[in-house]
């Protein structure tokens, strides 16, 4: 299973970007799928709901409504869609797949990255003012 991000580039305080996250060498039947990041000297943090086999949901760190996940399993690409970045947005940006799926709740624990099977390499997004 590879997963794959793309989009990241700089941004002007205010802006918004689509990030991309292509998976491969893996059927979209029984899954979690989130998108996380990592700034310089800080610890990694979720920052989208957690999409559960396209259907369900949990949505532990979402960041104030600014960041969406939207999962087209056709093109078997994930989104994160962000909106009016801000400096602090600054960060790598993962996405991270999880199979087979648990309980809605283990994906609204703090720590529920921990468990997330395969991870990106990701991609940076930078935030100037």
């Amino acid at each position: 299973v590879q997963l794959v991000e793309s989009g990241g580039g700089t941004v002007q305080a205010g802006g918004s970007l689509r990030l991309s996250c292509t998976v491969s060498g893996f059927t979209f039947d029984d899954y979690a799928i989130a998108w996380f990041r990592q700034a310089p000297g800080k610890e990694r943090e979720g920052v989208s709901c957690v999409t559960i086999n396209n259907g369900d949901t949990a949505c532990p760190d979402s960041k104030e409504g600014r960041f969406k996940i939207y999962l087209d399993t056709f093109k078997r690409t994930a989104y994160l869609e962000m909106g009016n970045l801000q400096q602090e947005d600054t960060a790598t940006y993962y996405c991270a797949l999880d199979s087979p799926s648990r309980d809605s709740n283990h994906y609204r624990r703090k720590n529920y990255g921990d468990t997330m099977h395969w991870w990106g390499k990701g991609t940076l997004v930078t935030v100037t003012s």
